[in-house]
């Protein structure tokens, strides 16, 4: 099993939300792979996939691109192992339309400008161009103040406090992929910025702590900057 995944000049630093959803639940499930570094600029190393994005999962003669489609296709096939969707999958569907719109929204508006460090410099010119496009303005000036803007961010956060009242996990005691999909983003921000996104006595706090430590701390031990 192959899963190709974004990275910068290290290839062992993974850092989109989208592959660390499917790293964790791979992980969860016990599957083994390997993982084959992309880079923004290298969509012709996709073609295969007929696809340009990452995450592209190999599993023998399947290929499987798009984050749903392979957490689908890995349920489906290895059923023996741990359930990443239970039952009706119109909840899952909830929760990464209000990880993209809210949460991994409001972390992009945090970190954005630590990205372009950690790229090559034609991976550094794309991606600058066409994120500074998308928001409007310098990336520099997106995070601007971010200390400041922390409490805001922190705020829109409550719906996932109150889901987690009483639960270690939103798929309650063990992880499934509602809580794979948030985690892709805390893991985004984790693995290109410094800052601390979530007070240590916040329950979310404890909650990515314990995402951190599953599978003997797998995704703790990934290169980040512990933000």
């Amino acid at each position: 099993m192959k899963l190709y995944e974004l990275c910068g000049t290290d290839a062992s630093r993974v850092f989109s939300p989208y592959c660390w959803r499917i790293r964790m639940a791979l992980a969860i499930k016990g599957l083994e792979f390997e993982s084959v570094p992309w880079r923004f600029t290298e969509t012709d190393r996709l073609a295969f996939a007929s696809h340009d994005k990452v995450p592209v999962l190999v599993d023998g003669d399947r290929t499987v691109p798009e984050s749903w489609d392979i957490v689908q296709y890995i349920d489906a096939t290895y059923p023996q192992t741990a359930s990443m969707l239970r039952g009706n999958p119109a909840p899952y569907l909830f929760v990464a339309a209000w990880n993209d719109t809210v949460v991994q929204s409001g972390v992009a508006k945090l970190v954005v400008s630590d990205i372009p460090a950690l790229l090559g410099d034609k991976e550094r010119s794309y991606f600058v161009e066409s994120r500074e496009k998308r928001f409007g303005m310098p990336l520099a000036q997106v995070t601007e103040g971010r200390e400041e803007k922390l409490p805001a961010f922190r705020a829109t956060l409550q719906p996932m406090r109150h889901a987690l009242k009483g639960r270690q996990f939103l798929g309650g005691d063990t992880p499934d992929y509602a809580d794979c999909i948030i985690f892709g983003s805390f893991m985004w921000a984790r693995s290109v910025s410094p800052l601390r996104l979530l007070a240590e006595d916040d329950a979310l706090h404890g909650w990515r702590e314990r995402m951190l430590d599953l599978n003997g701390g797998a995704a703790r031990a990934a290169p980040c900057f512990g933000g």
